[in-house]
């Protein structure tokens, strides 16, 4: 199935709806309406907006910590085991609340959570400059990442169901704008805090500003009728479409009782390999600027460099995913940008501030394991349904294998009073990354070994 996708992803969708029952977030039927054609297009196009919009909205309240972690250290008291935990807490509630995203989609529709992610990002960001304690800092940085971790695993729900022919477009698309989203926290949140008078408080807060741009297109949908939320198994979404069927309301696609998502083995390294890479991710936004400012590095250049790193995803978010799905095995992709990120941290170890371009772009290409590891869990499953539930279960398991790492990363740095034990750490990680990475690679999906574990 995903091979046809892939192979139609040039293709334009058309659509010709006829009437059909709208429903109810409890799944019963409201009312009739009559689809036109431009509505469907309108529709769509606020779907595009959405999807970006949330993109740019899920990494600026780390990336932003980043490049004021020490000014953060300083004005609330932290010591380096407590900033350490600090970049922890991304992952951990990713873990913790993005497993909740499937039920919470199935009962209020993915739009209405979306929405709810987005004015949660809002508000947390908002609230944590101004707290006035470590312990509210780190409560508003968590209602943040609520927000970011529902949105984090429903983002590939609701392009499989609304552009299932172009998977790896729309996840280059969604990738390039959370890659941009990421780079610009990173590169201007230091100028801008001097422009506002020089208060890491209102430097951090004015990204609460546009998390709330990004609530108005998902109120439109989530009240229209609760975009992302194609019902229909195995036929493609173009085939459901010319059929005459819409979008549901309520729900994803329930989650059929045979598949058992732990009895996969793909689903199991797609979500170490994604754990990786995560930690690789978070050190990164946390640390690196923090290791180039230690090297001598002006703070305004060290940021610089941290949004080099991330604007690379820019261009390669949009390359990978296109590549991957036209390759019959994604092990290729995972060797070379495993490969630069062990150059990028031997870099970083012989000559952090001579070669610190260098190394900023070689971890940037590394970086774009993310986009990947998206395409990948669209690769995986054959159905929507499969999606969400693979989509859960690797970014929720993920995301809990990725909290050591950054908390370590900090006590590292305390008590060896610098960045060669961290680095090594790094490093190290990045082995294993590659070896499962190549194993999700492979041309299968969750479902069949699913079902074959089951008859065995």
């Amino acid at each position: 199935m995903m091979g046809s996708m892939a192979s139609e992803e040039t293709r334009t969708m058309t659509s010709t709806p006829t009437p059909t029952p709208i429903r109810s977030s409890a799944g019963t039927e409201t009312e009739t309406e009559s689809e036109t054609p431009a509505t469907r297009a309108w529709m769509t196009r606020l779907v595009v907006v959405g999807i970006v919009l949330t993109a740019v909205n899920l990494r600026p309240a780390i990336t932003s910590l980043g490049a004021l972690l020490e000014e953060v250290r300083d004005g609330l008291g932290m010591s380096g085991s407590v900033a350490g935990l600090l970049t922890s807490v991304p992952p951990l509630c990713f873990a913790v609340f993005g497993v909740m995203a499937p039920r919470l989609a199935r009962r209020f529709g993915p739009g209405a959570v979306v929405c709810a992610g987005m004015a949660a990002i809002a508000a947390g960001l908002a609230i944590r400059p101004y707290a006035g304690s470590t312990a509210g800092f780190l409560a508003g940085t968590a209602l943040a990442l609520m927000g970011i971790a529902v949105s984090n695993v429903l983002m590939p729900v609701i392009v499989k169901s609304w552009f299932p022919d172009r998977v790896g477009s729309m996840t280059g698309l969604y990738s390039m704008a959370l890659a941009l989203g990421t780079s610009a926290a990173a590169a201007v949140t230091v100028p801008m805090t001097d422009a506002l008078g020089g208060s890491w408080r209102s430097g951090l807060g004015v990204w609460a500003g546009l998390a709330a741009v990004a609530v108005l297109p998902w109120t439109v949908l989530a009240r229209v009728r609760g975009a992302g939320a194609e019902s229909g198994g195995g036929a493609s979404g173009s085939q459901r479409r010319s059929a005459g069927s819409s979008v549901d309301a309520g729900s994803v696609p329930h989650e059929p009782d045979a598949l058992r998502i732990t009895r996969s083995r793909t689903a199991w390294a797609l979500a170490v390999f994604f754990g990786l890479q995560a930690t690789a991710a978070y050190i990164t936004m946390g640390w690196m600027a923090q290791i180039f400012r230690d090297a001598g590095v002006p703070a305004g250049t060290a940021g610089l460099l941290l949004a080099v790193t991330m604007v690379m995803g820019v261009p390669l978010a949009f390359v990978i995913p296109r590549l991957a799905t036209r390759l019959p095995h994604q092990g290729p992709i995972v060797v070379a940008l495993g490969v630069c990120g062990l150059a990028g941290y031997a870099g970083l170890y012989l000559a952090p501030a001579g070669g610190a371009w260098a190394w900023a772009l070689l971890l940037g290409v590394s970086n774009c394991a993310f986009p990947l590891a998206l395409t990948m869990v669209g690769m995986r499953a054959r159905t929507g349904a499969g999606v969400a539930k693979l989509s859960a279960f690797a970014q929720s398991a993920g995301y809990l294998l990725s909290i050591p790492g950054p908390l370590l990363v900090g006590v590292l740095y305390q008590h060896s009073g610098g960045w060669g034990l961290p680095l090594a750490l790094m490093a190290g990680l990045m082995i294993p990354q590659i070896a499962v990475g190549i194993l999700a690679g492979r041309n299968r999906t969750v479902e069949d070994e699913a079902a074959r574990r089951s008859r065995a």
